[in-house]
């Protein structure tokens, strides 16, 4: 089991866009006790609203590790930011990266952390193999999180929907599929550094037998309608065989951020096309609801919002932020 040293200080680099810096957020908002601070490039323009430490200042006030919290468009690792990782590696901090570009590419992070007796850690690669996916049906009951485009909430969502479900009194284990959410599960699979003829063996091996009445909550990467990471996506749903899946959409996007040419399906045809895609290894699977991250609206705006997209799709409309997901957890559990 990987074990990261706590607490952490999450590094932004030169982020510009909220979005850019989600695993930051993540960590933030899911394990805030392993969090002690932020620091960032001159050029940076997202705050998390923590303390700003340097990395020196960090190690002195007890952290263990500098957490690279930017997921960059295609996961590099630009040369620009070794300064401040040697840096930390100098103060005496771990570095730990989700980026698809390992640590251990450079040479000159190589050598300092032999040096100074710290840690290189790959979140996203792993030394586990799998096989190819077989379609067998597997014990247990899952439910998939999936999204209209990347970077929305289909986390979030997930870890709200184990929380509540939990709360409830059922049986509930969120399956980590991303780098944030293994950081803050503390185990997972980044299923998108895995070989494509193998993501559906590694969802089945992320979610395998479990009591009938269990729940598995399945974080989904990428998006159908992303032109770059549907691949992924396809792949997770057939191997996690959900029952259930939520829509996550974010009510300001009308097209896949950064790629204006490529709109958004309306969310009733979306949800059809993730449920037809899921039919094929599971051809009972249901839509629970649709998880919305409505913060760009008024809440005038979202009731109104809430009450139309719940008519055009005709399940519980919900933002785990605002409100929580009470009537999605209910329709999941049948009551």
């Amino acid at each position: 089991m990987l074990t990261l040293r706590a607490p952490y200080l999450l590094f932004l680099g030169g982020a510009q866009h909220l979005t850019d810096a989600k695993t930051a957020f993540g960590l933030r908002d899911w394990c805030p006790d392993k969090v002690c601070g932020e620091w960032s490039l001159p050029e940076c323009t997202v705050s998390l609203g923590l303390p700003r430490r340097s990395p020196a200042a960090a190690a002195a006030a007890g952290a263990g590790s500098l957490v690279i919290g930017v997921a960059s468009v295609g996961g590099t690792l630009p040369p620009a930011w070794q300064g401040d990782l040697l840096a930390a590696m100098a103060a005496g901090l771990d570095v730990v990266s989700g980026m698809h570009t390992r640590l251990t590419a450079f040479p000159q992070l190589v050598e300092a952390a032999a040096r100074h007796g710290v840690r290189l850690v790959d979140v996203r690669h792993g030394t586990q193999s799998f096989a190819a996916g077989t379609g067998r049906k597997r014990t247990g009951l899952r439910i998939a999180t999936v999204g209209t485009d990347c970077a929305l909430g289909k986390k979030y969502t997930a870890l709200a929907l184990t929380q509540a479900l939990t709360a409830r009194g059922a049986r509930a284990t969120f399956r980590a599929t991303g780098q944030t959410g293994i950081m803050i599960a503390g185990s997972g699979i980044a299923i998108d550094a895995v070989v494509a003829d193998f993501v559906a063996g590694a969802a089945e091996a992320l979610s395998p037998d479990n009591d009938p009445a269990h729940f598995d909550v399945i974080e989904g990467p990428g998006s159908l309608f992303h032109p770059a990471y549907a691949g992924v996506t396809l792949g997770l749903l057939h191997g996690s065989q959900p029952d259930w899946i939520v829509l996550c959409h974010d009510a300001s996007r009308l097209h896949i951020e950064h790629r204006p040419q490529f709109r958004i399906p309306p969310l009733a045809n979306a949800a059809a096309q993730y449920l037809e895609a899921a039919r094929v290894t599971n051809q009972a699977v249901q839509l629970a609801g649709v998880s919305v991250n409505s913060s760009s609206l008024s809440t005038e705006a979202w009731q109104a919002y809430r009450e139309r997209v719940a008519e055009e799709v005709g399940v519980p409309v919900c933002d785990p932020l605002r409100g929580g997901l009470e009537p999605i957890v209910s329709r999941v559990l049948g009551v």
